[in-house]
């Protein structure tokens, strides 16, 4: 399974990547995929606290993504 992938904000300081393609053997959940980004991406020690957009609705962890999904995983936002 193909899942393409956008990072925002500190994901994407944290990763050094705007966007990446990943391919996986098994289909995943929302809450797999954060599982797998943590162990590849240690610096995402924040990650339960991330919005996860799929083909641009946001989604919960236990959405199952789809080949060819576009996920963008998006920091919290504050302002003032």
């Amino acid at each position: 399974m193909t899942i393409n992938t956008l990072f925002f904000g500190i994901v994407m300081d944290i990763t050094g990547q705007r966007k990446t393609t990943l391919t996986f053997e098994k289909e995943m959940t929302i809450g797999d995929f954060q599982v797998y980004l943590l162990k590849k991406y240690p610096g995402l020690t924040d990650i339960k606290n991330f919005a996860f957009a799929v083909n641009e609705s946001y989604v919960k962890e236990d959405y199952k993504i789809q080949e060819n999904d576009v996920v963008a995983i998006i920091p919290p936002v504050s302002g003032g």
